[in-house]
């Protein structure tokens, strides 16, 4: 997905805790990166629910980012975000991991790593930054 001006426009500030600039930055990188690992891709689709983003399908038809983990339809708000971060987390932590998920290694992390920073603050960035890039 290529990010547009209004992409970056339309990011709810009260779904983000870190700094928008931060945070389109990381985005950037990571869909750079989607179609060369799981972890990415993980970011990737984070950063576009929490961003509101609209993504086309592989048939061209465009339609609101889901949720990562729990596939909701429904655009990212503050109690959606904050579920999605516990079903993530608990996703991780589960043992034996599901076949699906063993087959996409690092996406699981990568999804919990851009909620812990991007919604709970608690974690470095999920993709490292040139700091010349942001702010």
């Amino acid at each position: 997905m290529e990010l547009a001006g209004a992409d970056i426009a339309r990011i709810p500030q009260t779904n983000l805790r870190v700094p928008r600039a931060d945070f389109v930055a990381v985005w950037i990188i990571a869909e750079e990166r989607v179609s060369h690992e799981w972890y990415a891709l993980g970011v990737a689709v984070s950063c576009r629910w929490l961003a509101q983003a609209t993504v086309p399908s592989f048939d061209g038809v465009l339609y609101p980012a889901h949720a990562p983990v729990t596939k909701s339809t429904r655009r990212a708000y503050e109690e959606l975000i904050e579920a999605e971060y516990v079903a993530a987390e608990r996703l991780d932590l589960r043992r034996p991991r599901p076949a699906w998920l063993v087959e996409r290694p690092g996406w699981i992390e990568g999804i919990c790593a851009t909620l812990r920073w991007a919604w709970q603050r608690t974690g470095p960035p999920p993709i490292q930054v040139d700091e010349r890039v942001v702010g």
